[in-house]
């Protein structure tokens, strides 16, 4: 009977605790789901207010259509160009497209649109498990009640820019979906128990190497972050037999690729790096356009607030040394010292000091460490590159990367305040809440600030609101098929030129008139199977590519799709994102159209016509038009593979007479065909 009772005390002892845990877990998780639930859903409802498809976001669907019509992952059939820079996003849409069998824009729009909107609840259930140890753990030793509230998450969302990118048929939303998950993967690593060896502990493990040697297929600059996290797993102290693993895994996919993009399409990177110069410098261009996007939403103001929120985190988590206010098994536990260990028996050489460091590397604050690092880097490098023309979008990731950490914040209320501590942590608690609140009202009087020259015009800095600029010419508030864009000016009149040269052939350029495309004839000497073939020559590739039959060749003066234009050198003063012009007398030495007589329109220079032809005839130039023009065979893979790092950095002169010189050729061939 006595053993019945003391069973019962203890069961009912067991469980009182466990409601006590239950409710200590009640107030920071019902918080945290109410800001997540109310963030998500905000998010989700303006960027379907403002979904659309831009027409850089409909550049990829045309390499879409080509893998279904068996010409290979191209822009144009016949010639090996990679036109989109996310490899991720070509072949993800490409899957749906194919499952779901529906039109491709509307395919496009709801990947994005699910992406975009699911990255925001997974970045902030990563952040909740950040401090769910540090803060959960110690407010029940201290009485004290726990708050998680949103605070990144809203400085994210309420941005413009970030609702109109998470549609546009670009691939942000699956860039931020890919850092969202990268992020709650990395912290359960270093959450996890460092003794744990088992299968199911070595299959996370290579999962996250794996998960994150995808990040230059995501895009090439992401990998700032994903190769930060593999240095991190490569240093933890893991055996050399699971960094090997390790590295085989989270090299796989991505060299294999690369071994495919050098041969097939015979360059390292994305053609768009090569058309954009991605390697380029233009700092003052870069600093304009983070002003661009810091300036018209007072964006300094959440971030300052944010860096003061950081700091109050930093200096109220636990720091007592006490063993009865520390859950030996909690990650807090790491970050402190054994008081009790001699100061003398502590390592001193260098191989000791590596070993020590090592073994600190799994834990919460190294995640946040790299994470942080790889946001500021990544910031810089889009410094450095000058940005973008389209307003906010290539900062909204590194903005996504640094904000990680503080997608929801703890507010740790005392339930007495009669310590000094107490006190100190109560104050901080209302600081917090206190700039929680100040940023909602921040985020409701700028979420719908628009840049002062968006609309019809393009500003100095070369910079526009791109959704508004689309919007405004076409009167059209959601933009999203193809048919849609064909309401820009100049494209229904492209469509009738190119019905009227169906089965002729000939060069479709543009001209001032909206209404009226000019057409440069081919020679009559081409090969039987360039002689009917219409080229079309336009800067906006997205509108032009999906509403262009396939058979219609369709390339653009700033080498997006057209190696020849890409490889020209970028213009020091042109617009960013714009910044190479190819003159269009090369586009017609080079697809075969005349260089003299009616055939050519008036306003080029029939002696320009003349110089270019000579100017293709460059070794290295015509090498780089077999490497993806020729057919493809194992002997042109192999040899692709020799040439892409010479073609890489190729590049000629704009001006066909110079580019002769350059390359040292015979200016007398100058003559009338």
């Amino acid at each position: 009977m006595a053993d019945d009772v003391d069973s019962r005390s203890a069961t009912d002892g067991g469980t009182r605790r466990r409601w006590r845990g239950d409710r200590r877990l009640l107030a920071p998780g019902l918080s945290w789901l109410i800001g997540t639930v109310l963030v998500t859903v905000f998010f989700a409802i303006g960027a379907w207010q403002r979904r659309w498809i831009a027409d850089d976001g409909l550049i990829v669907l045309r390499t879409i259509r080509n893998l279904y019509a068996g010409n290979g992952p191209v822009f144009n059939a016949g010639e090996r160009v990679e036109a989109n820079t996310s490899t991720a996003w070509t072949y993800l849409l490409a899957f749906w497209g194919w499952v779901t069998g529906g039109q491709l824009e509307y395919v496009v729009l709801w990947v994005a649109l699910v992406l975009s909107v699911a990255a925001i609840p997974i970045a902030m259930y990563g952040t909740a498990r950040l401090y769910g140890n540090r803060f959960l753990g110690a407010g029940s030793a201290a009485k004290s009640i726990t708050l998680l509230l949103p605070l990144g998450s809203i400085v994210y969302i309420a941005l413009p820019p970030a609702r109109d990118f998470a549609t546009s048929g670009l691939e942000n939303g699956l860039v931020i979906f890919w850092i969202a998950c990268l992020w709650c993967l990395f912290l359960a690593w270093a959450m996890r128990d460092r003794e744990r060896t088992d299968v199911r502990a070595k299959a996370a493990f290579l999962f996250l190497a794996f998960f994150a040697g995808l990040a230059p297929l995501i895009r090439p600059e992401i990998t700032i972050l994903g190769g930060l996290v593999l240095l991190v797993l490569f240093c933890a102290p893991i055996g050399w037999r699971m960094r090997v693993s390790m590295v085989v895994v989270a090299a796989a996919v991505p060299v294999g690729y690369q071994i495919f993009r050098m041969g097939y399409y015979a360059i390292l990177v994305p053609h768009p790096a090569i058309a954009k110069d991605a390697s380029g410098a233009k700092w003052g261009q870069g600093f304009t356009y983070l002003g661009n996007l810091f300036g018209p939403y007072t964006l300094l103001l959440p971030v300052i607030l944010a860096v003061l929120v950081a700091a109050v985190i930093v200096a109220t988590r636990v720091r007592s040394h006490d063993p009865a206010q520390i859950d030996p098994h909690a990650h807090i536990a790491d970050d402190i010292p054994d008081i009790m260990e001699p100061v003398a028996s502590r390592p001193r050489n260098l191989a000791a000091r590596w070993v020590d460091f090592q073994a600190r590397l799994q834990q919460p604050s190294t995640v946040v460490i790299t994470v942080a690092t790889a946001g500021a880097l990544l910031t810089l490098y889009w410094l450095r590159q000058g940005g973008d023309f389209m307003h906010g979008r290539v900062l909204l990731a590194p903005l996504f990367i640094l904000l990680l950490p503080l997608m929801v914040v703890p507010a740790t209320i005392p339930m007495s305040a009669r310590s000094a501590l107490a006190r100190w942590r109560l104050a901080a608690a209302g600081f917090i809440i206190l700039v929680v609140g100040g940023t909602v009202w921040w985020a409701a009087a700028i979420s719908q600030n628009v840049l002062s020259d968006a609309g019809m015009d393009i500003g100095r800095d070369g910079i526009v609101d791109e959704r508004r600029f689309y919007v405004a010419n076409m009167a059209n508030e959601n933009p999203i098929t193809a048919e849609d864009y064909l309401d820009y000016p100049r494209m229904r009149a492209m469509m009738e030129r190119i019905e009227e040269l169906d089965g002729k052939g000939g060069i479709i350029l543009p001209s001032g008139n909206y209404d009226e495309w000019y057409v440069a004839q081919l020679r009559n000497n081409l090969p039987e199977d360039k002689q009917h073939q219409t080229t079309l020559y336009f800067l906006n590739l997205g509108m032009t590519g999906m509403n262009a039959p396939l058979d219609v060749r369709v390339i653009d003066q700033m080498g997006l799709a057209y190696p020849l234009a890409a490889h020209t050198e970028r213009l020091t003063d042109g617009r960013i994102g714009h910044d190479k012009n190819l003159p269009t007398a090369w586009v017609i030495a080079e697809t075969g159209g005349v260089s003299g007589g009616p055939g050519l329109p008036g306003y080029i220079d029939p002696l320009e016509v003349r110089q270019a032809n000579v100017a293709l005839t460059c070794p290295m130039t015509q090498a780089r038009f077999a490497s993806y023009k020729d057919t493809w065979s194992f002997a042109r893979f192999r040899h692709n593979l020799r040439q892409a790092f010479d073609f890489n950095g190729y590049r000629i002169v704009r001006q066909p007479e110079y580019e002769i010189l350059r390359c040292g050729l015979d200016p007398v061939d100058v003559k009338p065909r």
